[in-house]
């Protein structure tokens, strides 16, 4: 996939360039927001993790050992003031800047693409690492731990305007989407928001789809074992069952007796072990009194 050469975003902090620089890196896996597309393979990401110095990866780690899939190589080190770090899935160069600013730092986060070269998700930092960093400043002296994990159950709502829709949402919640919202003419955009541990994503309206009319809203339900539930639905003949497919998620849609349409998704790690223990609970970020 091709991109534009480089792509910026910006963000303020109200710390000084090297606790911002600290912050960025040795406290990645806090401030990296877990979520259905927000990892290469959401069923098995623990969390996002930084290792320092030139040479240290950037890794989506799977298990306790911090080993994952490498998606950089930092090529540049220096704290409070540069970090650079060569993409290990395509061509993508990312720069992190962390300039003095009245008040704290400004980060600013550019992807440059090379002539010719390949952009398959590398540049995604510069559209996330902003305003998941500035989220995580407004409430890390408040938790123990990073971000809220997604709970067992989820909701999309589709429109014919989902960005206006969302707009909508928002203003009625009191809350911002995880990421800004997109322009009116936004082709196909996944507008998330989080409610509690809940996931509300908001959908371009589908035309010709599975069942008696296009859905307005479907519910999404996170299990232990995807591969069974599908197996089991499947040889009980509960309705209209999909294919698994993975889209960073793996998951399955069926029909309900009435055509009403259900995604059925595998849960993420954290979310399998909390229901083990009733006392974890599916949230990292128990508030300190």
């Amino acid at each position: 996939m091709m991109s534009k050469p480089s792509i910026t975003a910006e963000v303020d902090v109200s710390v000084d360039p090297v606790s911002a620089f600290q912050a960025f890196t040795e406290e990645m896996g806090e401030w990296w927001l877990p979520g259905p597309i927000n990892f290469w393979d959401s069923t098995r990401a623990i969390e996002m993790r930084c290792e320092s110095g030139v040479g240290g990866r950037l890794i989506e780690v799977y298990d306790e050992t911090g080993e994952g899939l490498e998606l950089g190589r930092i090529t540049i080190w220096e704290p409070g003031d540069l970090l650079v770090w060569q993409s290990s899935i395509d061509d993508v160069e990312t720069t992190v800047r962390f300039l003095a600013a009245p008040g704290g730092t400004k980060v600013v986060v550019e992807a440059r693409v090379p002539e010719g070269g390949r952009d398959e998700g590398g540049s995604a930092w510069v559209r996330v690492a902003p305003t998941w960093f500035e989220a995580w400043f407004l409430r890390r002296e408040r938790v123990v731990q990073g971000q809220p994990m997604l709970g067992r159950l989820g909701l999309t709502v589709y429109y014919d305007k989902p960005v206006a829709g969302a707009r909508w949402i928002s203003q009625v919640l009191g809350t911002d989407p995880t990421l800004p919202l997109p322009g009116e003419d936004a082709g196909e955009p996944w507008i998330e928001f989080r409610v509690g541990d809940g996931m509300l994503v908001v959908l371009q309206r589908e035309e010709g789809s599975p069942g008696p009319q296009s859905p307005t809203h479907m519910p999404w339900i996170f299990v232990d074992d995807v591969d069974a539930q599908h197996e089991r639905i499947s040889a009980a003949n509960l309705g209209p069952v999909g294919p698994i497919f993975h889209h960073g998620y793996r998951a399955f849609e069926l029909e309900d007796p009435e055509g009403h349409r259900w995604t059925i998704a595998q849960a993420f790690p954290s979310v399998v072990y909390s229901v083990l223990d009733p006392d974890i609970g599916s949230s990292r970020t128990p508030v300190r009194d």
